[in-house]
């Protein structure tokens, strides 16, 4: 199954906006409220990310404005709801990601976790740019064209060889037709056509021809 060639290096924004520990908390919510971002790194020393301060971690002052926390569970948000720097507000260790993983890892890793931006650092930690929801479905925005020459080179050059197989590609939507002389090819070449990125979906129909694959 070929391997997926996005990364997040290919989506993730290189300029990223990005705090000191002594940043304040109304100079947070200024920085991202003009550049429309929902979280920002926190960084110390050459650009080590540390944390993130997201809106999450700068709801609890309003939360807590005229209330006591309770229970248990609301200790860490009252902590927030009393801090005015970065590192009392910020998340650490922060949840990031690394340039060269796949964009399918990134957006496991922001539904995983329930965050809509990820920090991309290197191998020391270094902010190298930020990558957001937005950013990973740049993928589909590739072209039919383009996506049929991959699927026609990667995949079904490695688990067709010999097999003619037909196709086309409409908004993003794979649609295999024609007759296959090897049934057991199918979910195969079905998982392998899923894996290239910007495919929205995979469809049979074996028993259509062309012209009529192309108007469905």
């Amino acid at each position: 199954m070929p391997a997926s060639r996005y990364t997040v290096s290919d989506v993730m924004t290189h300029t990223a906006i990005a705090i000191g520990r002594e940043a304040s908390y109304k100079e947070i919510v200024e920085l991202m409220h003009q550049w429309k971002v929902s979280a920002v790194p926190v960084l110390e020393g050459e650009g080590r990310v540390v944390g993130v301060v997201s809106e999450a971690d700068l709801l609890p002052k309003e939360e807590f404005r005229r209330t006591d926390p309770s229970l248990p569970d609301q200790l860490e948000e009252a902590s927030k709801a009393a801090g005015v720097l970065a590192e009392e507000l910020m998340s650490s260790p922060a949840i990031t990601v690394h340039p060269d993983a796949p964009v399918a890892e990134a957006a496991r890793i922001m539904a995983r976790k329930h965050v809509k931006r990820l920090p991309v650092v290197n191998a020391l930690d270094m902010l190298e740019g930020v990558v957001s929801r937005s950013d990973l479905l740049k993928v589909f925005l590739r072209p039919d064209e383009e996506l049929e020459e991959e699927i026609r080179h990667d995949v079904l050059a490695e688990l067709a060889r010999g097999t003619t197989v037909n196709f086309v590609v409409q908004e993003g939507v794979v649609t295999l037709y024609g007759p296959l002389r090897d049934r057991h090819l199918v979910p195969l070449l079905a998982r392998a056509i899923r894996t290239v990125e910007g495919v929205v979906d995979v469809r049979m129909d074996s028993d259509r021809p062309l012209d009529a694959a192309a108007r469905s």
